[in-house]
Parts: structure tokens; C-alpha cells; sequence
């Protein structure tokens, strides 16, 4: 708001001077000089022949005259502006009353976003952290900004994994009711499916035989065959139930509760199109479409004409049919792209929130969408890659024993971390008190991270109640609550009155510019620091002015008006990072 402002002042000189060019405005790297700055000047002078600190002193001088700004030339040719008191009371203001804090809305287009994918018949671990948190804050971004977004967490509910778990039960003589071997219907448990997988997987690595039968088991479900499609539904209602409970502890919120198999019936049909299109070949008994364009498969000469044409790193191309007739991720991936446009109309974009390392498929899937015209010329297919959550040692976050951490055991550990932090500041034992502080914590440190970044899971620094930290930013929030339930709050306009309050609007300004950033990154991190940097102006301020014991009465109104607007801020921030504020800590 305030940048375009003092742009098109400065744009408006340009004019007079007719100079056909553009200057733009910056927050200033050294705050106590001045609060923007703008180093275009470099740059327009080299259009017109002129030297730079010549043509910034012309500009300055053709400046309309305004009360709220001073601009100031300083060698050699920055333009620097200062906010005058009567601008940061102005501005302060118009924040306070504003709804969205001052934060304007950036986009209209109808966005769906494909994040959470848990695996059912395998139990939640640390490695499906990511994508909830990074997916729920990115869908509140683009809400915020003005955007329509459709949430789907699409479960990996169709692969092999299935007929794995499945194969097991059925060795182990869970399955028996189910052809005709027992006469009691067993009662499938978590704790089964939690032992059968893990088993299975490690089996199928050393025994060629199940790997090949568990291939069928996993085809007869996709074909839905009789009875291993309905064990299939009892083992994905059973898993989603427990999925849901840890998603909704993560404060993770979804539209649409699809999977891989809610694809099923347009598979053929993607299929189809993408045969008639002549896209499609065979290879070793499967179904390939080559997705390498030219430039990624370099050739490497033929020692002879007869010779087959090999080439250096090409891009391989995606499978859609394994050997024996089944789908594989790639295709209910391009089905599921197919079955989203039928479903809704006009989608700009879909993004998926997905393991950095799953680039290449997602690379081959879009290839083939867009090749095929299953995905429109204009609808933006993204992939948004996270990076891995490491340990203190820097490898993947695991167990003493080298195992993978299970994601309920996560939830534990936070909860009983936070219940620590609580104990020594005197708060009695609350669950759910100590879920919304180590959640927070959690969502804090992993979004304050760049997106595609790996980063340390460091529980006891992310809990710190200092720093750049979650439970940081919700104590200043409970201090803030704290203070205006004991003061006789009025309504009353902002009156800065000090380098401290100054401080505070400019952070704000810094704030409302992040989630822009953010939007354009795909990434949090921005916000995070600027939601610290406001969280820390405000205690600088508390610590320097007694506010309830100011004895002029205007004063103390207006910085209680003050910390009203840096509590409407913060938890504004905080609303889109999906992170809760309890009432005590």
C-alpha cells in the first residue's frame, strides 16, 4: 500500500521530466536512515545520458509535495524516504480499521490443491510431516490472497501396497472367513495392518515369488474381484479413520477425502486418448509413452549405422500398464488429472505438495497430460517439492534403532514436550493446551524453512519461548490478550509517539508485503520472519513504555488501539500458517 503509494509519486516526477521509465521502491536496508529507498535512478540515467545523482536531485525537486513522505537524495544517486509523523499516524490507521489489516487480494483464479497423500494399510510416519503443513498454509495463502482452492488429500490407496498387505493377511490366516475357510468374520485392527505391511515389504525384497503373487493380488483388486475388493474397503475405511484423527491433530483440513481409487473408471478412458493420439507403445509387455523433448537426449554417436541409437541421461518415459495389465501411480495420477477437469470446471492450476525426490514422476506425468490434452493448454500443472526433515545428526529423522519414526509417536513427543515447557512456567497438565504449543512449534520450524530445503527437526529449539519460534510468536499474542483484558479498552485512533512505535508499522508494512512473496514462492518462510520481526518490535515496545500504568489517559488509549493492530496482524499470520493461539501459556 505504502510502497505504491511513494512509487507512483516518484513515477509521476518521471513524467514531468518525460522520461519514459519506471522507478521502483524497496524497504531500506538501513532502517534508522529511512524507511524506503529506491536505486532506479542507476538505471534511468543510463537512458538518458545524464549523471545519476544529477537526475535523482531532478526528480526529488518534480516530486508532488505530500505530508505523508519525505524524500531525500544521497550519494550516490540512492532516493530515500522517510514516513512523516502525520504518514505513520495516516497509515497506522487505515491498518487499524481495515479487516484484512491492509493486506489486498492478489488473484482470482480456481486453484486444487493435492496435498497429505498418506498411504492406507501403512502406518503414518514422520515422512508424511511435510505435506500436510506445507499444504494446509499454502491453501490458506491462496485463500487469504482471493483465490477459490479445492483441497484433496489423495490417499495412495490403489497400489501395491495393498496387495502386499492383503497377501500377508491372508498367509497369516487372517483372511480365512473370507474364502470360505472360517466361519467368523474377522475384525481387521491398525495394529494388524501395521504388522502385515512392514512384513510384506521386506518379504517381497527376497522372495520373488510373493513379489509376483502380491503384483496379482494387487491387480484382482484393481479389477475389483470378489472377495479381495471387499477386505480392500475394510482395510482403507479402517486406515483412513486413523488418518484422519493424526491429519486433524496436524490442523490439517480437507474438501475432498479422495484417493487413487476414485480414478478407477477414467483410466480406460485416458487410456484410450492417449492410444488414439498414437502416444502410446509397447515395451516388454508394458505401456510406454516417451515424454523426453528434445535437448534431454543427447545422442551418443553409433560406432556403426546398424547400431542402435543410445543416448546420455535421456528422460525415461512413463509407464502406464505393468507386465501383467495393472496401473501403476503414473497412470491413476494421469486419471486422477482427467477425473479433477471433469469435475470441475475451469481449474488454473493443480498443485501437488510431494517429496522433492517424486520430481521425475510428476515431470512424466504432466508431460503425458498436457501431450495427450488431458490437462487444457492454459491450467498450470505445478509440483511443489519439499525437502527432507533430517535429525540433529543431519541424516533422516529416525529411532536409536534406525527406524522410522511413526508420526503418532511424533504427536506424543510434541505434546509431551510442550506439557515440559508448561510445567516450568506453572501452567497445570492440558492435552489439548500442549498439542496446539508443540503443534505450533512443529509448523513454525518446518515452514520457516525455504519449502525446497532440507531442515533440522529440533524439537527443543523449535518449543523455545524465545527466538524465532512458534511458541515466541503465541505468547505474544497471550501477552497482548493478557494486557487488554486488564485494561479499560476504548475506541481510539493511533498516535505514534515513539521510534518503537514506528518500528511496529513498518514491520507491519514488511508483513503484508511477505504474503506476496510467499504467493510467488510457493514457500513460508517469508512470512515466518516477518511474523517474528513484528512479534519482537511489539516486545521492544512493551519492554520500553508502561502501558497500563500510563497516566495520560489519550496516550494509554492509543497504545492500547497500537497493540490491538499488532494482535490483528499477528493472528492473521498466524491463521494462514495454520497455526492455533491458545488463551494461556
Amino acid at each position: 500500500m505504502v510502497r505504491q503509494e511513494i512509487e507512483k509519486l516518484l513515477n509521476d516526477s518521471i513524467k514531468k521530466l518525460n522520461i519514459d521509465a519506471q522507478a521502483s521502491v524497496s524497504f531500506s536496508f538501513l532502517p534508522a536512515i529511512c524507511d524506503y529507498q529506491s536505486n532506479s535512478v542507476f538505471s534511468i540515467a543510463k537512458k538518458t545520458n545524464e549523471k545519476p545523482i544529477d537526475l535523482a536531485n531532478k526528480i526529488v525537486k518534480n516530486i508532488e509535495e505530500s505530508s505523508f513522505f519525505k524524500f531525500e537524495v544521497a550519494p550516490p544517486a540512492f532516493i530515500n524516504i522517510k514516513l512523516t509523523q502525520e504518514g505513520f499516524n495516516h497509515y497506522a490507521n487505515i491498518l487499524l480499521r481495515d479487516e484484512r489489516c491492509g493486506v489486498k487480494k492478489l488473484s482470482n483464479q480456481k486453484v486444487l490443491l493435492d496435498y497429505g497423500g498418506a498411504n492406507v494399510a501403512k502406518a503414518l510416519h514422520v515422512g508424511h510431516l511435510r505435506s500436510p503443513i506445507i499444504g494446509e498454509s499454502l491453501k490458506r495463502l491462496y485463500k487469504f490472497l482471493g483465490e477459490e482452492v479445492i483441497s484433496d488429500v489423495h490417499l495412495g490407496d490403489w497400489g501395491l501396497q495393498m496387495g502386499l498387505t492383503e497377501l500377508q493377511l491372508y498367509q497369516d490366516g487372517v483372511l480365512d472367513y473370507y474364502f470360505g475357510n472360517a466361519k467368523e468374520e474377522p475384525v481387521i485392527t491398525l495394529e494388524m495392518l501395521n504388522e502385515a505391511y512392514p512384513k510384506a515389504s521386506a518379504k517381497k525384497n527376497v522372495d520373488e515369488k510373493f513379489k509376483k503373487d502380491a503384483d496379482e493380488w494387487t491387480l484382482k483388486i484393481q479389477e475389483k474381484q470378489e472377495p479381495y475388493y471387499t477386505i480392500y474397503k475394510k482395510i482403507r475405511n479402517v486406515s483412513v479413520v486413523q488418518i484422519k484423527k493424526h491429519y486433524k491433530e496436524l490442523g490439517a483440513e480437507f474438501d475432498l477425502w479422495y484417493g487413487e481409487s476414485d480414478c478407477d473408471e477414467f483410466i480406460p478412458k485416458a487410456l484410450k486418448i492417449i492410444e488414439e493420439k498414437g502416444l502410446s507403445k509397447e515395451s516388454d509387455g508394458a505401456t510406454i509413452v516417451d515424454v523426453a523433448i528434445e535437448g534431454e537426449n543427447i545422442p551418443i554417436e553409433k560406432k556403426s549405422p546398424d547400431e542402435v541409437q543410445r543416448y546420455k541421461n535421456p528422460m525415461p518415459p512413463a509407464i502406464l500398464k505393468k507386465y501383467n495389465g495393472g496401473a501403476l501411480y503414473a497412470t491413476t495420477d494421469i486419471a486422477t488429472i482427467m477425473m479433477r477437469n471433469a469435475d470441475f470446471k475451469n481449474l488454473n492450476r493443480i498443485e501437488y505438495i510431494v517429496d522433492l525426490r517424486q520430481s521425475l514422476h510428476f515431470t512424466q506425468v504432466f508431460r503425458v497430460c498436457k501431450m495427450a490434452e488431458i490437462s487444457p493448454k492454459d491450467q498450470q500443472l505445478l509440483h511443489i517439492g519439499y525437502g527432507t526433515m533430517n535429525g540433529k545428526d543431519g541424516k533422516p529423522f529416525k529411532t536409536r534403532a534406525g527406524d522410522t519414526v511413526k508420526l503418532e509417536d511424533v504427536i506424543n513427543l510434541l505434546i509431551e514436550k510442550a506439557s515440559e515447557k508448561l510445567e516450568s512456567n506453572k501452567v497445570e497438565y492440558d492435552r489439548d493446551l500442549a498439542l496446539k504449543i508443540g503443534v505450533g512449534a512443529m509448523k513454525f520450524g518446518d515452514l520457516s524453512n525455504n519449502v525446497g530445503k532440507d531442515y533440522v527437526f529440533d524439537l527443543d529449539k523449535f518449543l523455545s519461548f524465545e527466538g524465532k519460534t512458534g511458541p515466541y510468536i503465541q505468547y505474544t499474542v497471550c501477552r497482548i490478550n493478557s494486557i487488554l483484558n486488564k485494561a479499560q479498552s476504548e475506541e481510539c485512533e493511533i498516535h505514534i509517539d515513539s521510534e518503537e512505535e514506528k518500528d511496529i508499522i513498518n514491520k507491519i508494512f514488511k508483513l503484508n508485503s511477505a504474503y506476496e512473496v510467499c504467493y510467488k514462492e510457493k514457500s513460508l518462510n517469508n512470512l515466518c520472519l516477518a511474523t517474528y520481526e513484528l512479534a519482537s518490535s511489539f516486545s521492544t515496545f512493551y519492554n520500553n513504555h508502561k502501558i497500563l500504568t500510563e497516566q495520560n489517559k489519550n496516550r494509554k488509549q492509543s497504545m492500547l488501539s497500537l497493540l490491538k493492530l499488532v494482535k490483528k496482524a499477528l493472528l492473521q499470520a498466524l491463521n494462514v500458517l495454520a497455526i492455533e493461539v491458545p488463551e494461556k501459556m
